[in-house]
């Protein structure tokens, strides 16, 4: 079963939030006694969201580089709106994460080279989402069956064993997370867009799914699940064209390879 990291199991924050960001302007603009200019952000610009939420007393920054707030844990949305208003500052939040290493030992990559230090090239999200051609061959293993992103050291934070859960509509989307990925490597392109449609997981090529699916076949040391690499689209004829890239036809040549023992 594949996992997919927890933002993009809903629909696309980056849209979600930038409309609540513009209500919220609204509501600013009605209730100010003095016009004022706003912009907004939502990790789409060149702005270190997670500095100014530690500023702005929202959380401090984890070891494992994440935002961490006392009550919701590292499980959050970050954005802004820079205004023009003076506003009162709130005190910068505290660190609390003590002398915790659990982040950093539970990282496979040894992405968290050291607290706050993370190595974007050895990142499974990095991997499996930034990298548009071959995932390095020393470093596929380790991607084990993540098919986008990574939550581990956001799952082993202990601020992050009590977190409220959402009930928000918006983040309750259609089942991404846990399908086999045999299942979803057979699948044609149009049924695989269909899952992704309106998520986060739509601004990269189709391919770099599809790749990732391969990498994880063959981490699943299932041999006869070979046999599934050759039927992309239930095996119709140009029913899965995102297969006939290069980083494709090699995760899906390696995963044959070592399904079959010819590698560690």
């Amino acid at each position: 079963a594949i996992r997919i990291a927890r933002y993009a199991r809903g629909q696309d924050y980056h849209k979600v939030i930038e409309d609540r960001l513009l209500e919220l302007i609204e509501w600013m603009g009605d209730r100010s006694p003095v016009p004022f200019e706003a912009g907004h952000f939502v990790d789409k610009h060149q702005v270190q969201e997670r500095v100014f939420a530690h500023h702005a007393g929202i959380g401090w920054i984890g070891k494992n580089s994440c935002v961490i707030n006392p009550e919701l844990g590292s499980w959050m949305f970050l954005s802004g709106i820079a205004t023009s208003l003076t506003l009162e500052p709130d005190a910068a939040a505290l660190d609390q994460c003590g002398a915790c290493t659990l982040c950093i030992d539970a990282c496979p990559t040894g992405a968290l080279a050291d607290a706050r230090e993370r190595d974007a090239t050895k990142c499974i999200s990095y991997l499996t989402i930034e990298t548009e051609g071959e995932i390095p061959e020393h470093q596929r293993a380790l991607v084990g069956r993540h098919a986008w992103g990574c939550d581990i050291c956001q799952d082993v934070c202990p601020w992050n064993l009590a977190a409220p859960l959402t009930i928000d509509p918006a983040w309750q989307g259609p089942q991404r997370h846990g399908l086999p990925a045999s299942d979803l490597w057979e699948r044609s392109d149009d049924e695989l867009h269909a899952i992704v449609r309106g998520s986060a997981m739509t601004y990269v090529p189709l391919s770099r799914l599809r790749r990732n699916l391969a990498t994880i076949i063959g981490n699943s040391g299932d041999a006869p699940l070979g046999a599934v690499l050759d039927r992309p689209g239930h095996g119709v004829k140009n029913a899965a064209r995102s297969t006939l890239t290069p980083p494709v036809e090699d995760a899906v040549a390696w995963a044959k390879q070592r399904l079959s023992g010819g590698i560690a």
